[in-house]
């Protein structure tokens, strides 16, 4: 109680000050060329002129529009440097249907034999056309001290993450002659 006190009493001592308030909650759109405020310390109409800018010609175009290419989908764990095998994936649902995770398992996966030449495991990434799904949920397995598979998590923990996630799967599964096989 003491606290909220002397932070009141602060408010009101700073609220009659020199200094004035600096930020300010907007109400409302432009009105016949001038903007107004309300001010959130006290409740207090302002009117704040607009200003007049000079108009911008540009003889370019001021955007350049984004291309993305629809090419195949791909899954790498080197940015740049596709992985060619095919994964076993298993999915897993919550009863509600709000989160989930995939889990793939890569046998004898082709970024160990490249991984030295073009550098480490940074994560597991899937890439389509909408852009790039990541995870750091990467685990290799050895055996006999040389590695033999890589396990890969993805979590999905939203329903929009998961439409997201099925419809990489769609295409990715399309372009691999992958089948879908519910147990």
């Amino acid at each position: 109680m003491a606290t909220m006190h002397s932070l009141a009493l602060s408010s009101s001592l700073y609220r009659n000050s020199v200094q004035k308030p600096r930020s300010y909650s907007v109400s409302s759109a432009i009105v016949h060329g001038s903007l107004n405020f309300n001010s959130s310390f006290n409740g207090q109409h302002l009117h704040v002129p607009s200003l007049r800018l000079p108009m911008i010609t540009q003889k370019t175009p001021m955007y350049t529009p984004v291309i993305m290419m629809a090419g195949k989908p791909k899954i790498q764990f080197i940015q740049g440097t596709d992985e060619l095998t095919i994964p076993d994936v298993k999915l897993t649902k919550s009863k509600d249907g709000t989160n989930g995770m995939a889990i793939f398992r890569f046998d004898q996966p082709s970024v160990f034999d490249s991984s030295g030449e073009v550098g480490d495991i940074t994560g597991f990434y899937m890439i389509d056309e909408e852009g790039v799904l990541q995870s750091v949920d990467v685990n290799a397995k050895f055996v006999n001290g040389k590695p033999s598979g890589i396990e890969a998590k993805y979590i999905m923990r939203t329903p929009r993450d998961w439409d997201r996630f099925m419809r990489f799967m769609e295409r990715y599964s399309n372009a691999n002659d992958l089948q879908f096989i519910k147990y």
